[in-house]
Parts: structure tokens; sequence; C-alpha cells
């Protein structure tokens, strides 16, 4: 130990020494001496320097650390009031939340009621006729159904505006400018007449309105008769009231109106034997007409010659049975009255000309029908074979075939068989004015030969 404590002052020397030699040699041992003390004055003033600023330091590190607790606790002190505050806050908002649902009421089933009604509203609006003049007013009622926020009094009152504009605007008769189709496919603005929100019409003609569009387009096939007048009158009109026809459907009414078949398609749907069926009508007319022509010219003629029976003429059946009779002389009654059975019987063909003919057509017509009916049948019945029975409108040829030739068959019977009653009551007429006569004859010839 005593050695190693000599080997360490033994160092500490050579470092001083060789300190000392570095500030400068030492001219003898004082200098040596005062110049170790010089020394040790020096790291003893640099230590007690070190020590200062450690001993500071410190202070400040304690005064921060103090800074910092108090900090620390006004931080705690404030966490503490403001999780008090947070739960005030939540115990405030949940009383308000049942003062709100207290004074709300019924207010959410409102709402509720609201967003419902806005939606149906809105698909009410999008078809309406009143769109075509106000586009994009139902674009708002979609936001307005599908909103998870209650509405506010704005938009309560434009919900309202709509309801009340589409309630104003069914009662009245507008005319504004809108774009409308035609039937070639040509858009062009015209000025649109919209009768309530069943109707619209545009120069005479009745329209449909494409919602998904927002236009017009003209039907492709318009009503007729009473109706077209009726549209073209009411555009004309300035003022005032005036028939018009209105669709409650919105165009379903019409639309199937104009699908209704005219009678030249009623016709043709009755195929090769609805036109024989006509044919055979329209001969019958033709024969009905010439021999009713012709039996009121005989009747005429007849009448003539009764009011002058002293004059036979050769011109009608009543002269000429006349002119047989005076050509009897003063044969026997037996033989006058052969005579005058011969001469009406030669007169009668001539009377009954057509009945038979105009019969079997009467006959006939309701059989052909009849045909076109069994006909009909076969071909719907080779339709449900082929195709099956998916889609009525592949049975719908035959069933018209069948349907119309039978009504067709009707149409021409029952005429003709008026046409043929009356022809035989004229015909029977007439020929028993001249058995009336014929008899009168025979009547004044037996009294003459008595």
């Amino acid at each position: 130990m005593a050695m190693n404590r000599l080997k360490i002052a033994l160092y500490l020397l050579l470092a001083v020494f060789s300190t000392l030699a570095s500030a400068g040699h030492p001219s003898s041992l004082d200098h040596l001496l005062r110049q170790v003390e010089d020394a040790h004055k020096e790291d003893a003033r640099i230590r007690r320097e070190r020590e200062q600023r450690f001993l500071s330091a410190n202070e400040n590190q304690k005064a921060l650390l103090q800074e910092l607790r108090v900090r620390v606790a006004a931080q705690r002190e404030r966490g503490e009031q403001l999780r008090q505050q947070h739960a005030d806050n939540e115990q405030a908002l949940q009383e308000l939340q049942e003062e709100l649902n207290a004074r709300s009421g019924n207010l959410g089933e409102l709402f509720g009621t609201v967003r419902h009604s806005a939606g149906d509203l809105q698909a009410l609006l999008r078809d309406s006729l009143v769109s075509a003049q106000y586009p994009e007013r139902a674009e708002w009622l979609d936001i307005l159904a599908k909103s998870k926020q209650l509405p506010n009094i704005t938009e309560l009152e434009r919900f309202w505006l709509l309801l009340q504009q589409e309630i104003d605007q069914s009662g009245q008769v507008s005319r504004f400018t809108a774009q409308v189709t035609d039937t070639d496919g040509v858009t062009t603005p015209r000025e649109v007449i919209r009768i309530s929100v069943f109707t619209a019409i545009a120069d005479g003609q009745y329209l449909h309105f494409r919602p998904d569009k927002n236009r017009f387009t003209v039907l492709s096939r318009q009503p007729g008769g009473q109706l077209q007048k009726l549209a073209t009158s009411f555009a004309s009109q300035t003022g005032g009231y005036a028939p018009m026809m209105i669709d409650p459907t919105r165009g379903g009414l019409l639309s199937m109106l104009t699908k209704t078949p005219t009678l030249p398609e009623r016709v043709q749907q009755g195929g090769a034997i609805g036109y024989i069926i006509l044919v055979i009508g329209l001969f019958g007319i033709v024969l009905v007409v010439l021999r009713l022509s012709a039996l009121g010219r005989l009747a005429a003629k007849m009448k003539r010659q009764l009011q002058e029976p002293g004059k036979a003429s050769a011109d009608n059946p009543l002269g000429r049975v006349l002119l047989v009779a005076g050509d009897a002389g003063e044969r026997d009654i037996d033989a006058i009255e052969l005579l005058l059975d011969e001469a009406i019987l030669r007169e009668t063909p001539a009377l009954l000309r057509g009945l038979g003919l105009l019969k079997l057509l009467a006959a006939v017509a309701p059989l052909l029908g009849l045909l076109g009916t069994v006909t009909g049948m076969i071909l719907t019945f080779q339709s449900i074979t082929l195709f099956g029975t998916g889609d009525p409108k592949l049975m719908a040829g035959g069933i018209s075939q069948a349907l119309v030739t039978t009504v067709l068959g009707l149409i021409v019977a029952i005429p003709l068989l008026f046409s043929h009653t009356l022809l035989a009551s004229r015909s029977r007429t007439l020929i028993q004015i001249l058995d009336e006569q014929s008899a009168g004859l025979i009547a004044r010839q037996v009294r003459h030969h008595d």
C-alpha cells in the first residue's frame, strides 16, 4: 500500500512538473514553489467556480421543479373542474332533451308523416302535367323525403307551397310553350293548352306527357269523331266556357281510346270471310233497292189502273189481267176463271222475283259468320299449341276473326231478313189486288149471264 501511494505521489509531481515545464522553466526552487502554489490556487478557484455554478444550477432546478409542481397542481385542479363541468353539462343536456321531447309531443310522428308525404307528392308531381309548365319542382322533395334531420319551418313552408300549387293548378286552364314531339319524331316548341291536370292539347291534337324526358308527344293516333272536334274547338277559344273532354286517369283512358280499332280495321280483322260476307250484304242491299223500286213503280201503275178500270193498259199486271178478261168475250164462267187464273200465274213470278235469292243470302250470311268463327278458333288453338298462353296478343288475331265474322254475318243477315219480309209483303199485296180484281170480274160475268 505504501509503495502504491509513493508511486501515485511521484506521478502527481511529474504531472505538476510537466505543467510547470509547459508554463516555463523555473529558475529556482522558490520559483518552482510559487508556481506550484499558483497552480494550486488556480485549481481551487476553478473548483469553486464549478461548485458555485453547480449550486446555482441546483437552485434553478429546484425552483423550476417547484414551479412545475405548482403548474401540475393547477392543471389537476382545472381538470377536476372540467370533469365536473362536463358532468353538469351532460345532466343539463339530458334535462333539455327530456324537456324537448315533452314539448315536441307528436312532432316526431308529424315529421315522419311529412317525409312519407313528401315521397308521395314527389311521385305525383313527377307525373303531373303541371310539371311540364314548372320543371324540376319535384327534385327538392327527394331531398326532403330522404333527409335524416328534422325539417325546419322553411322546408315545411316550401312543401306546403308545392302542394298548394298542385291543388290550385288542378282547377285552371293554362297556355304555355313546351317541347312537343310529333309523330315523325321531330321536337319543336309549341303552344300547349293544359286542361287542369288531366288533358293537354296542341294545335287541336291530344298530347301525352313524358315525365322521364319532361316533354309532350303527340298521340300516334288521335281519337276521331266528336272528341277531335272538341279539341279543335277548344283550342280556338279565347275566353269564356267551352266543352272539353278530360281524362281522369291522366292519359290512360285516352290511350286506350286511341287503340280502339276503327270500322275498316274491324272489317280487316275478319279476313277473307269477312269481305265475302260484306260482298253478299252489298249485293243483297242492291237487290232490295232494285226490287223495292220495281214494286213501287208497279204499285203506282196498278193504283192508276184501279182508278180507271175501263181503260186497261198492258204496262202493269192488273191491266194485262183486265185485257185477258176483255178478250174472253162471251165464254162461260169456268173458261173465264181459268183464263184469269192463268194470267195471274203469269204475273206472279215477276212480282216474287228476287225473294228466293234474298232469302238465300240472309241464310248464307250467318253461316259464313259461323265458318269464320270456326276458322278463327282453329287459328287461336294453333297459336296456343305453338307459343302457349303466355302472350295473349298471339291469340288476338284468331279471336278477332272468330268474333268479327260472326258479327258481320249477323249484321248482314238481320237487315236482309227484314227486307225479305218487306218485299214479300208488298208482293203479296199486289198479288192480292190481282186476285180481288179477278174475283170481281168473275162475279160481274156471273151477274151478266143471270
